[in-house]
């Protein structure tokens, strides 16, 4: 029976009085606007109040005094390393990861689950509306890791990309995983394949997708890049690894393959609109150009960076070719905050930094792009998320600009990038408000630091044993 008018009427919830930075193409702003949402999709949106006559309002929020903009869309991440955070505090990446790879590798289930319930919840309540997890050690006998952190993401509310990795180059072989943190290739692409078919949602509106994502050169072998894409390929999604992170990693390309990072990739099939790789801090004028001839997304991680000493990504640069870039808060061992919101700032002063730029690197309203469309390009779904515009998802956060931290900066998106780290009045997922004045509603703050908390305990308990 087909449904009455009254069941399939679009339900409304009204935003007036606000401050609204779109980030459309034409970087549309409002400086006293309105939004409306009708079910899971932004209906209008525009300057002063919403229309009259609005039928089916459930909700009105005068939000005088805030900043609306799309949701932060994180683009890469490693939510297992949230119970292992501040360790390893002074290394260098390669020696960061010989010294935590034994104790990642002693991961679970109930590990994984209260993880990604730390790192999601971190991202969510600053904001993030669209997570990914680059999730890469499955040990033997360690339950269902992807299942326990999509599960998370799913009772959070976010919208997620589960990049699902693998490594099956081991220290025998030449790479920086110990021998039992591996699979085989044959297992690592049959469980890849696995995870795709059982978790990928390909609809407009999914707020699950999985992408094929090997670890990175030093921990994977040639075979399973060269598989790894034509698996994803076969199965219509996305491809994600690191890239270009360190000098010691080009160096170690270079005496392996004969080739620097870029090349190494393009000779893999790991270039094109499909591919989107984290970090890309030592590129010269050669990759750069092959990553915009080939469209290849890059998820720009600056705490990170810093934390591990890699150095400066050439982000303006890569801008200016036309890579896509989105930014990553990356894991939590290696950027102990977890929080994107952060990282428009850091994104927009560490490439400052940069001698060739300087001050003319990135603007405010840069680095908001990076966070919100830039990291919708990168995933794959500028159509659907990364800029208000009516008829895409309804994920958007509301900003408090009226407090102390940023009552004397006059433009509220330097207000937003340059000041304090704001507070998220409301943060709407799908059309669903998933954060209330800093808090999440989806589930208990309280009990995830705890649960946190112990499963740290036990793996450093565990690792401990050898």
């Amino acid at each position: 029976m087909a449904p009455s008018a009254a069941q399939s009427a679009p339900q409304r919830i009204v935003i007036e009085n606000c401050a609204i930075a779109t980030v459309d193409a034409h970087d549309t702003e409002y400086a006293s606007g309105h939004l409306v949402i009708a079910d899971n999709r932004i209906e209008s949106i525009g300057a002063g109040r919403a229309p009259e006559g609005l039928t089916g309002v459930v909700r009105r929020i005068d939000a005088t005094g805030h900043l609306v903009t799309p949701g932060l869309i994180n683009t890469h991440h490693h939510f297992y390393q949230w119970i292992t955070r501040g360790l390893a505090t002074d290394h260098n990446l390669f020696n960061w990861l010989v010294a935590l790879y034994p104790t990642w590798a002693r991961i679970d289930e109930q590990m994984g689950y209260a993880a990604a319930q730390g790192s999601l919840g971190m991202m969510a309540r600053g904001g993030v509306t669209t997570a990914m997890d680059h999730h890469y050690v499955y040990p033997k006998d360690s339950g269902d890791l992807s299942g326990a952190i999509i599960k998370a993401a799913s009772e959070m509310g976010v919208r997620f990309t589960l990049a699902r990795g693998s490594m099956d180059r081991s220290e025998k072989d030449g790479g920086l995983p110990p021998d039992f943190a591996v699979e085989t290739l044959e297992g690592a692409l049959a469980a890849t394949e696995e995870t795709v078919r059982k978790h990928h949602d390909a609809s407009f509106d999914a707020m699950t997708q999985v992408a094929v994502a090997p670890c990175s050169p030093f921990s994977v072998s040639t075979e399973l890049l060269k598989q790894g894409a034509e698996l994803a390929r076969r199965l219509g999604v996305r491809l994600h690894t690191h890239g270009s992170e360190t000098v010691e990693e080009e160096q170690f390309c270079k005496e392996l393959f004969g080739m620097g990072p870029t090349d190494y990739f393009e000779s893999t099939g790991w270039l094109g609109e499909d591919v989107w790789m984290a970090h890309c801090v030592h590129m010269n004028d050669s990759d750069i150009e092959a990553f915009a001839r080939t469209r290849t997304g890059v998820a720009h991680c600056p705490s990170s960076n810093a934390r591990l000493a890699a150095g400066i990504a050439r982000v303006p640069d890569m801008l200016k070719a036309g890579v896509p870039v989105g930014l990553g808060v990356d894991g939590t061992a290696s950027n102990e905050s977890g929080e994107l919101h952060t990282e428009l700032r850091n994104a927009l002063l560490i490439n400052r930094l940069n001698p060739v730029h300087r001050e003319a690197a990135l603007n405010a309203r840069q680095a908001l792009r990076l966070g919100t469309y830039g990291g919708a390009q990168v995933l794959g779904r500028a159509s659907q998320i990364g800029s208000l515009e009516a008829g895409k998802l309804a994920d958007l956060v509301l900003w408090k600009l009226d407090t102390l931290a940023h009552a004397s900066i006059a433009d509220p998106v330097t207000a937003l990038v340059f000041g304090a780290a704001a507070p998220v009045t409301a943060s709407f997922v799908n059309g669903r408000q998933i954060v209330a004045d800093n808090r999440l509603l989806t589930v208990d703050e309280d009990a995830i630091a705890r649960s946190t908390r112990d499963e740290a305990q036990r793996l450093a308990r565990i690792a401990a044993r050898g």
